[in-house]
């Protein structure tokens, strides 16, 4: 579609995508901002999902394949100006285009549907940038869906948008899950739930050998400073640490859950 003129930071539409930086307003009004062209351009490819893209005059030119997928979408592009797309951007650097989407994380029950194998859920997870990349490392994995509890971030929030890399685009997600009761409907279904827990009972080398990890999966990673909280033994199957076999002291939430999902693909495979 045709631009309406170079648009500015004192735009109110502008000004309105701005707001959108905020969780209260994401929720609000049902849209996110995604930064960047690789994010733009996975957006894209669920057209339904993009709102309207803004970008510098010069995108139009770098990135031609991004006009011509709004333009196929019938989506609005708005060439801004360098304030108007620094408004809009959550770096240092704007990679000059932004753009707003409808919010992509669908209730529990649509995110792990019959027949998955592999999920991955995020227990208080405060850090956007964990989050995103949790979302990224489960989609890499191969993983049916991630499920976020509730008093976790909000995976929307830009930085987790960008860390995702596209992935929020890939994996269902669930948000807001009080997941006690989630994992006894899991087990019932036939799920096992797996706590990743460095001082957990079991050995991930243990659990590979055997044959624990071929079963349908639910992996619960903990929050990044307070981990799991006490009683967690209760609501899952195991507790599973991963081995340390150096002198480090842990691993971070997203280095564990790598290693664990993938140890779960790996072994789903093999099966």
């Amino acid at each position: 579609m045709a631009s309406p003129g170079l648009l500015t930071a004192h735009s109110v539409r502008v000004k309105q995508a701005r707001r959108l930086a905020t969780r209260a307003f994401r929720r609000k009004t049902g849209r996110f901002l995604v930064e960047g062209p690789q994010a733009v351009r996975e957006a894209l490819e669920h057209r339904e999902l993009v709102v309207e893209v803004y970008a510098e005059p010069d995108v139009a030119t770098r990135h031609r394949d991004l006009r011509d997928l709004t333009d196929v979408a019938g989506v609005p592009w708005y060439e801004v100006n360098r304030a108007a797309i620094e408004a809009l951007s959550e770096t240092v650097t704007s990679q000059g285009v932004v753009a707003v989407c409808s919010l992509v994380d669908v209730p529990l029950e649509e995110a792990v549907r019959p027949g998955a194998r592999l999920v991955a859920v995020g227990f208080q997870v405060r850090d956007p940038g964990n989050a995103g990349t949790l979302i990224r490392t489960a989609d890499a994995a191969g993983a049916d869906a991630v499920v976020l509890s509730a008093e976790s971030v909000d995976p929307h929030n830009p930085k987790a948008v960008r860390a995702s890399v596209g992935s929020i685009f890939h994996v269902p997600i669930a948000t807001e899950v009080e997941i006690t009761a989630a994992a006894k409907a899991w087990r019932e279904q036939g799920f096992q739930v797996l706590a990743a827990d460095g001082y957990g009972a079991a050995d991930l080398d243990e659990c590979i050998a055997d044959g624990t990890l071929t079963r349908p999966t639910v992996w619960l990673f903990g929050n990044e400073a307070h981990g799991l909280p006490d009683g967690i033994d209760a609501i899952v199957d195991r507790s599973v640490k991963v081995p340390i076999y150096g002198r480090a002291e842990s691993l971070n939430l997203a280095t564990a859950a790598a290693v664990c999902l993938y140890a779960s693909a790996r072994a789903q495979r093999q099966a």
